[in-house]
C-alpha cells in the first residue's frame, strides 16, 4: 500500500485534535486526523455517563472560531455539548480518518518528515502515513485505568471503570462502592444515591471542594489577581461553605486549589449535589481500598465491607510513549508535556501536543490557535 503523504497529521479525533483541525483550516493548511475509534469526540459519545455536564461555564467551554449557542445553559450538558462538537464538524468540514490505531510514529531526518505506520482496526492491515508536522491530541483520557488491588480478579459481583456507567438504573437497591474521588467519582456516587442504590465513595487523597459558582469567580479573578490569592480565597469560601469535612472522613489538601492543577493536574471536586448526601449520611466516605477477598473489600482503617458492584472512577493513562519514537523533549513517560505551561505545547521536528496541558476545553482551544498560527510562520 503506498504511503500517504500531509502536511499535518493530527491524532485523535476528541476536542483538541478537532479544535486544531479547525483553526488549520482558517489558513488552508491541509491536514489528516487519524483516529482509533469509529467516531470523533468518542470520549463524549460513547464513553460517559448520562447525567454529565460541563464543571465550567460555556465561556470557559468553547472550541475556536464557533460559539456554543446562546439557547445553552451556563453548564452544557452531553446532549448540547455532543451536538456542539457535531455542528463544529460539519461546520469546519472535518472528516476524521477512523479505525486507524498509530502504532509508530517516528522522525526521518534525511526527509524531515515523521513517517507514521497505523493499523486498519477492520482489515488489520499496517498502513503507512508521513508528515512534515505531527501533532498528538490523544487527550488526557486515553485509556482507561483500573489499579490491580489484592485479590480484584475474585470479586464476584460487577466490576466496571467509570467509562462503562451511564446510570444508576441497575443498581437501585444494591451495594456499590465508586473507587475515586475526582469529580467523576463523586458525580457518579450522587447519581447512584438519587437511583437508590447504597452508595459509597473511596475517598484516599485530600480533596478541595469547590461550588460551580466558586470555580467561575477564581477562573475570572485570575485574569486579574495572582493565583496564590485566588487559592486563599476559594479555601476561606470553601471551609466557609463546606465545613470542618474531617468529619465525613475528607481532608483538605495543604496547597490550595489552584496550585494543585497547576503542579499535579489535581483538578478541584466541582459539588453539584454529593456533599450534602455525604452529610445527611446517604453517602459513605470511605479510605483507600488494601485488598478484596470475594464481594468483601477491605480498607485501610482495618474495616471490611460487602458490595455487589465497583465501579472504578480511577482515571487514565496515556499510550503515547508505546507509538511515539524519539522524542526526548516534549512528552514525558505518561504522555504529558515537560516544557511548562504557556510554552508546553511545542516540540522539535515539527512534534506538537494539543489538550494535554490538563486546564480542559479551555487549554485544548489555546494550544489549537497556538499551533495552527507555529505551522503557518513555518510554511
Amino acid at each position: 500500500m503506498a504511503e500517504v503523504q500531509e502536511q499535518v497529521i493530527i491524532v485523535g479525533a476528541g476536542p483538541s485534535g478537532l479544535a486544531t483541525a479547525a483553526c488549520l483550516s482558517q489558513f488552508s493548511i491541509p491536514y489528516m486526523i487519524l483516529e482509533r475509534e469509529d467516531c470523533f469526540a468518542s470520549l463524549w459519545k460513547k464513553y460517559s455517563y448520562d447525567r454529565l455536564h460541563l464543571h465550567l461555564a460555556k465561556q470557559f467551554s468553547e472550541l475556536p472560531h464557533f460559539k456554543l449557542p446562546s439557547s445553552c445553559p451556563t453548564y452544557v450538558s452531553k446532549k448540547d455539548f455532543i451536538q456542539y462538537l457535531d455542528e463544529y464538524v460539519s461546520h469546519f468540514k472535518i472528516n476524521p480518518a477512523y479505525g486507524k490505531s498509530v502504532k509508530s510514529a517516528v522522525y526521518d531526518e534525511p526527509t524531515k518528515k515523521w513517517k507514521i505506520q497505523a493499523q486498519n482496526i477492520s482489515s488489520n492491515e499496517v498502513e503507512e502515513f508521513s508528515c512534515r508536522f505531527l501533532v498528538v491530541a490523544t487527550g488526557e483520557t486515553c485509556d482507561a485505568f483500573v489499579p490491580d488491588f489484592e485479590g480484584l480478579n475474585t470479586f464476584a459481583g460487577e466490576k466496571i471503570h467509570s467509562t462503562q456507567y451511564k446510570n444508576g438504573e441497575k443498581f437501585r437497591e444494591k451495594s456499590v462502592l465508586v473507587v475515586g474521588s475526582g469529580n467523576s467519582g463523586m458525580e457518579i456516587a450522587l447519581d447512584l444515591a438519587n437511583y437508590g442504590a447504597k452508595t459509597s465513595v473511596v475517598v484516599r487523597s485530600p480533596i478541595h471542594i469547590l461550588s460551580r459558582e466558586m470555580a467561575y469567580m477564581g477562573l475570572f479573578l485570575l485574569n486579574y489577581v495572582p493565583f496564590k490569592f485566588v487559592d486563599s480565597l476559594l479555601t476561606f469560601l470553601s471551609k466557609l461553605i463546606y465545613g470542618d469535612l474531617t468529619k465525613y472522613g475528607i481532608k483538605r489538601p495543604q496547597e490550595g486549589p489552584f496550585t494543585l492543577k497547576v503542579k499535579y493536574g489535581k483538578y478541584p471536586v466541582i459539588d453539584v449535589g454529593t456533599y450534602q448526601k455525604i452529610k445527611i449520611g446517604v453517602i459513605q466516605v470511605l479510605p483507600g481500598i488494601t485488598s478484596i477477598r470475594g464481594n468483601d473489600v477491605v480498607f485501610e482503617n482495618g474495616k471490611e465491607h460487602p458490595f455487589d458492584a465497583i465501579i472504578f472512577a480511577t482515571g487514565f493513562k496515556r499510550s503515547t510513549n508505546q507509538w511515539l519514537k524519539g522524542d526526548d523533549y516534549l512528552l514525558n513517560e505518561d504522555g504529558l508535556p515537560k516544557p511548562s505551561f504557556p510554552n508546553h505545547w511545542k516540540g522539535k521536528d515539527g512534534l506538537y501536543c494539543s489538550g494535554l496541558a490538563r486546564r480542559g476545553l479551555y487549554g485544548a482551544a489555546f494550544d489549537a490557535q497556538n499551533i495552527a498560527n507555529d505551522i503557518k510562520t513555518l510554511l
